[in-house]
């Protein structure tokens, strides 16, 4: 999940769609690469230290289907800063995809900071990945950093899945008039532009952040805004379109050994 700036969403995406996707019975794997700012722990409401066995860390887990890693259950406390320089966030990163008891997945989503720095680079050239989803806010000013994000991935040989415009309008739960308070229809249009697909626009949603906060996805538990949580299964679609089925994925993982 890339995006060119902050601000726009990709941990509540991606905490979303690693839950639609494990609601699926696909076996998932999230990991929150945002190392010194993690949030996919209180989105998905999970509290805990990661443990060791067999000298590797063991992700925590939200279901018998999604294992989560990320640096918030390594430290004492949320209120506590990490101060990494780039080299140390380099290994980190390696420790988690290499050094992590994951299993057999068929996916992993990892949530990646905003830019085009250290750790989306350790990403792309240490797991290779098999598709990015690039999050966008209608606004003008995101949808110059998203298009940096769609070249940086193709100067790396990333394919792309798609654009997910966020913030797309707000509908007043009162008088049912929509203001499109960022704009409205950037991602498409800069989709169509850059000739890559676009996935879908997530309305600007009061329960959306309810659910962040306590840390209930809305994916899971979306039954007051049906219209949202109906945004993140259209994401889980075009993931599964992409990579075609699932079978598909088992058969390359196995083939790859991929059994941390």
């Amino acid at each position: 999940m890339l995006s060119g700036k902050g601000g726009v969403g990709k941990s509540t995406i991606s905490a979303n769609l690693a839950v639609s996707l494990s609601q699926k019975s696909y076996a998932v794997g999230l990991l929150d690469a945002d190392l010194t700012s993690p949030s996919v722990p209180r989105l998905l409401g999970l509290v805990g230290n990661v443990e060791f066995q067999d000298n590797q860390l063991v992700p925590v887990s939200y279901s018998d289907k999604l294992k989560v890693m990320s640096t918030g259950f390594l430290i004492p406390s949320p209120d506590r800063a990490i101060i990494w320089r780039g080299g140390v966030k380099m290994g980190a990163i390696r420790q988690f995809i290499n050094e992590t008891k994951w299993g057999v997945l068929d996916f992993l989503v990892v949530d990646l900071p905003p830019g085009t720095g250290d750790e989306p680079l350790s990403i792309a050239q240490d797991l290779q990945p098999d598709g990015a989803l690039i999050v966008t806010t209608p606004q003008g000013v995101a949808l110059v950093s998203s298009r940096k994000s769609v070249d940086f991935t193709h100067k790396l040989g990333v394919p792309i899945i798609g654009i997910v415009e966020n913030m797309s309008g707000y509908t007043c739960p009162t008088c049912g008039t929509q203001v499109d308070i960022f704009n409205s229809g950037g991602g498409e249009r800069s989709a169509k532009e850059l000739g890559v697909p676009f996935v879908c626009r997530i309305p600007l949603d009061t329960a959306i952040c309810e659910s962040g906060d306590s840390g209930k996805p809305i994916s899971e538990n979306g039954a007051k805004a049906k219209c949202s949580a109906e945004s993140y299964d259209t994401i889980a679609r075009s993931v599964l379109r992409f990579y075609g089925t699932v079978e598909n994925v088992r058969t390359e993982s196995e083939e790859h050994g991929d059994d941390k």
